[in-house]
């Protein structure tokens, strides 16, 4: 599933093409993503002018000039492409086909159909039930060592498993936990409730390290994640451990090397030398 720098990757492309941008032909092609679309989707967005394109975790707000914002979340597979010329006829799973003032054309795909389509309002968005009880953004200025220490609270479940808990810290996934953890030098096993103080503001920086040098390198392309130019992002090539398994630990001399060991369900790869 796309974390938080594949979203605001596509964000950042989005943005250019459609702040400003009158939606002049609006059209979706099924009913219903992972929920049903709001009842006449295409016909309440067509027309309006694009004012904003902004993110909150995981998901893109693209607000419109009549206070309405259009809620996406990218699910599994799902991408948006632009096209700033004529665009090729149109693929089996895209869903949603957004044509602009401008004479660009920007589609909505989505194999697995997880992902969202949604209609709140500017005054609305933040009690949205998708977003009421988001934790900080890990970018913003209200994150720190003390913010993270705060939502971890008196957790007992190990930390790894607290930092995919999205009420503690917005946006951040199976891959950059493992990877943030890693930087900082934190076993993904230690009790979240642990991590306070001096531990807490190590992480804090490495989460917001690690995001903002994903972001800069288009996203992490694992198997659906695509910019909207339709190139692959290029983070997983700079992973330190993700994907790593039996691989020397990275960076250090340590000696030791990069294990896999399966928490929640997902797979996390860590140095139990370096990591305590």
């Amino acid at each position: 599933m796309p974390e938080l720098p594949e979203v605001e990757t596509v964000r950042r492309g989005l943005a250019p093409a459609l702040e400003g941008r009158v939606l002049t032909r609006v059209t979706a092609f099924r009913p219903d993503l992972r929920f049903p679309l709001p009842p006449d989707f295409a016909g309440r967005i067509q027309g309006k002018r694009v004012v904003s394109v902004t993110r909150r975790a995981k998901y893109l707000l693209i607000g419109l000039d009549d206070e309405a914002v259009i809620l996406s979340h990218l699910g599994m597979s799902g991408r948006y492409r632009i096209y700033s010329e004529a665009p090729p006829p149109l693929e089996t799973h895209d869903h949603l086909e957004i044509v602009t003032d401008a004479g660009v054309t920007i589609r909505y795909n989505d194999p697995r159909r997880f992902g969202i389509l949604d209609l709140t309002s500017r005054t609305e968005s933040a009690s949205h039930k998708l977003l009421a009880a988001l934790g900080p953004e890990p970018l913003s200025n209200a994150f720190d060592g003390k913010a993270l220490a705060a939502g971890l609270g008196d957790k007992r479940s190990a930390i790894k498993i607290a930092l995919l808990d999205q009420r503690v810290v917005a946006g951040v996934g199976n891959i950059y936990a493992s990877e943030a953890l890693f930087r900082a030098g934190i076993s993904p096993k230690r009790t979240a409730r642990t991590v306070k103080g001096g531990r807490a503001d190590k992480l804090a920086a490495a989460i917001r390290d690690v995001l903002t040098d994903a972001i800069n390198s288009g996203g992490s392309s694992l198997r659906d994640h695509r910019q909207t130019s339709g190139e692959l992002g290029y983070f997983q090539h700079s992973f330190a451990v993700y994907g790593k398994s039996g691989e020397p630990c990275p960076g250090c001399d340590c000696g030791g090397s990069v294990r896999q060991f399966v928490q929640g369900g997902r797979s996390t790869f860590y140095c139990a030398k370096r990591q305590r």
